[in-house]
């Protein structure tokens, strides 16, 4: 993923089971100026937070997109403690994230994708 105009934050997350940093997520900050990359291995989540107006991001994926396979987990679920750059109160977010899951309710999803 890359940002081409704006900035944006990206925050992945270790769903791999078994693995010693399950749960765990790391962030980082993209923007058209300092032109960093950000690859998101499988067994991981992905989301971002734009920072600025206008924001555009490129991203490729190494399969084709399989649509009956996404997931969405609620970007805010307390499990998961990700300090977001934005309030609650300022969040826009998708259809898709509105209706996503808490991250323990899916667990078990993660085992077998």
């Amino acid at each position: 993923m890359q940002c081409e105009h704006g900035v944006v934050w990206c925050v992945v997350v270790d769903v791999r089971t078994g693995s010693p940093t399950f749960g765990q997520w790391v962030a980082e900050t993209l923007s058209a100026e300092n032109g960093r990359w950000l690859w998101i291995p499988p067994g991981f989540l992905h989301g971002s937070c734009t920072l600025g107006d206008r924001t555009a991001v490129r991203y490729h994926c190494t399969t084709p997109p399989q649509r009956e396979y996404e997931r969405a987990v609620r970007w805010n679920d307390e499990a998961l403690g990700i300090g977001w750059p934005v309030a609650d109160t300022q969040a826009v977010l998708s259809r898709q994230d509105l209706s996503a899951a808490p991250f323990f309710s899916v667990i078990d999803w993660f085992a077998y994708a």
